[in-house]
Formats: C-alpha cells, structure tokens, sequence
C-alpha cells in the first residue's frame, strides 16, 4: 500500500488567511502607521501589536506577549496583512522565518510537513480567544 505524503489543503489555509485578517483588523492600532502600537491585557496577559512596515496594500505587525518568563516560553509573530486581498499570514514565529508551505520530514530543524498551517492556526486561535474575551481595538492601551 502506497502511502501518500503531506498535501497542503490551499482552501482552507487561505480561508485560515482571510478569518485572521478580519480578527486583526479588530486589534490592530488606530493608525497604520509605523511605530504605532498598542498593548492588550487578557487573563493577566499582556500582548502587544506593532506596526513594523505599512505600504498602500500591506501591513507588517510583530505580534508579541509580554512578560517576565524566558522569551522562547512567550509567542512572537510577524504577520503580513495584504488589504487588497484580504488576507493575513505568518511571516515568522518565534525562530522560524520565511516559513514555507511544506516541508520534507524528517528535516534538520524537525518542523512538521504542514508547520505553516498550524502556525497560522495558532494565530488564529490567539486571536479568537483574545476576541471572545472581550478585547477589541477600544480596549487597547495606546
């Protein structure tokens, strides 16, 4: 029996990209500018979201929990915003950068075959859960 590999479903992750994009543009700064920031708080948690690059049709945010606990413990992201698509997508997560679709496994840094979508998944899940705690952009400190 022949086993297929790892196939990367692009309808759900690009549905994935456009559910992140509508949840962040509920967290976003009130500008789109860079250096704009804000910090949220939730559950004893803060977060904060960073304007790192903004152009006419993208955004770059590093999204980032703050704390005290060693930084490989604490979830960093960057994420593009693409506005004339409507979509959002993880760039980078914690040491991982230019994250690729699918990778070979095993591979030298044992990512799993389908790591950008559950990083993506991750990101998705952050927010959900930040929105449903009741954390809009109004919460935000400035």
């Amino acid at each position: 029996m022949l086993r297929q590999g790892y196939r990367v479903d692009l309808n759900a992750l690009m549905r994935m990209y456009e559910t992140n994009y509508a949840k962040l543009l509920r967290l976003m700064p009130r500008q789109d500018d860079v250096g704009e920031f804000c910090v949220y708080e939730i559950q004893g948690n803060e977060f904060q979201v960073d304007i790192v690059e903004s152009t006419r049709y993208t955004t770059l945010l590093d999204i980032w929990q703050r704390g005290d606990s060693p930084e490989y413990l604490r979830p960093r992201l960057v994420v593009r915003m693409y506005h004339d698509a409507r979509v959002a997508d993880v760039c980078t997560s914690q040491s991982i950068s230019q994250i690729q679709p699918r990778y070979d496994y095993p591979n030298p840094r044992m990512l799993q075959q389908d790591e950008k979508h559950q990083i993506n998944a991750f990101l998705s899940d952050w927010l959900g859960h930040c929105l449903r705690n009741g954390i809009t952009k109004h919460d935000a400190i400035y």
